[in-house]
Order: structure tokens, then sequence, then C-alpha cells
């Protein structure tokens, strides 16, 4: 059970730096945060775990506190706000992947320690980073017309759950589609394949039930640098 615990904290610890960014910064640390937690997401991502029973991709919760953030600005800031975090995401791991993909090609030192690991971690990046980037656009630009959507049918603050969780859910379910697709079908048996499928997506839904609270703290929470 040590892995759940620590996957529920490790979630917790997420939503409680976001709204800190959110307090000192206000919608600028919301990108930041975009910024951070997608190019942090997809490091963590080339590393397996199991948990509730389920071989499973570390990352998930990171990546889904994506959603809440772009969900905030939506709420608090309009549709134009959430769509450039998506894009400042997606640049964020552009650069990445250019940078460490060059980085790595150098040459180490005879007393070099790091090169192996970084080739380790980021050789596998590329193809992680494409599918990433394929399911981030298409999966946050639903969520961020989902949420519209529903902003117009339950308009109500009390109803931010709603808004919150149907776009989130729907568009969590396309992002990993797409994202375990390209990233890791053919790569393992696809029987591991489905498990990571299913249990990839099971722990965003449930990420995402869990930030719901987060998202009405964020709702009542006045910047400082908006007072």
């Amino acid at each position: 059970m040590f892995n759940e615990f620590l996957g529920l904290g490790f979630a917790v610890v997420n939503f409680v730096l976001l709204l800190i960014m959110y307090k000192f910064f206000g919608k600028t640390g919301l990108f930041a945060w975009v910024a951070i937690s997608t190019v942090l997401a997809n490091i963590q991502v080339t590393k397996t775990i199991e948990i509730i029973g389920l071989t499973a991709t570390l990352g998930n919760s990171l990546y889904a506190s994506t959603f809440l953030a772009t969900d905030i600005l939506n709420e608090k800031y309009g549709k134009k706000e959430a769509k450039k975090a998506v894009w400042l995401g997606f640049s964020s791991l552009l650069i990445m992947v250019i940078v460490m993909q060059l980085g790595i090609k150098f040459i180490p030192d005879e007393s070099d320690i790091a090169n192996e690991a970084l080739q380790t971690i980021f050789g596998l990046v590329p193809q992680i980073a494409i599918a990433s980037m394929i399911a981030y656009l298409t999966s946050q630009h639903l969520d961020v017309l989902i949420f519209t959507a529903l902003r117009k049918v339950f308009p109500k603050d009390s109803q931010f759950w709603i808004r919150n969780n149907g776009s989130t859910l729907i568009s969590q379910l396309l992002d990993t589609l797409i994202f375990t697709s390209i990233a890791f079908y053919g790569v393992f048996p696809f029987d591991v394949w489905i498990q990571i499928f299913i249990s990839t997506y099971i722990l965003k839904f449930i990420v995402s039930v869990l930030d719901t609270p987060f998202g009405y703290i964020a709702k009542a929470i006045t910047p400082i640098d908006e007072k």
C-alpha cells in the first residue's frame, strides 16, 4: 500500500503547490505551473510503478494538475487565457525535447557520472514527448471547449464541480488513449499496454475527483498581485 498512500499524498502536494503559485503570482503562476508540470510529468512518465494492483506510469497526478490549472484560468479569466496556457505548456515541452536531445549528443568527459542516466531518461523522451504533445494539444483544447460549453448549461458557482469534472474526465479519456497508443503500443506486450491504459485513466479519474475541492479554493483566492 506504500505506493497508494504516497500517490495520494503526492497528488495533494501537487494541488497545494498549484494554489500557492496562484496565490502569490496570480494567473502568471498558473501559466508557470502548466509549463513546469508538463515538462516534469513527461520526465516522470519514463518510470513505471505498480499501484492499485496495476502497472502504471508515474507523472499522472502532476500531468492531471495542468487540467485543473486551465480550468481555473477558464473559470476566472476566460477561454482565451486557458488556451494561452495550453500553448505555453506545449511550447515548454517542445523546447525541453529540442534542448535535451542536443544536450545528450555531447561526448562526455571521462570523469562524467551523469551521461548514462541522462541517455536512459531523455533517450526515451522523443517518442513519449511526441505522444504527449499530440495528446496534450488535442485533450487540452477539448477540455477548454467542454468546460466553456458546460458553463453555459451549469453557470452557478456551486456547479463548478460539474464543469471541472465533466470537461476533465472526457478530455482525459481521449488524452490517455492517444498518449498510451503512440508512446507504449508495441513497446510493451499488449496485456501490459492495456494495464497501462486502464490504470492511467483510473488514476487520472481519481485525481480529477480529488482536485475539485482545490478548484473551489482557487475560486475563493484573491492573488496578492490582484489585490
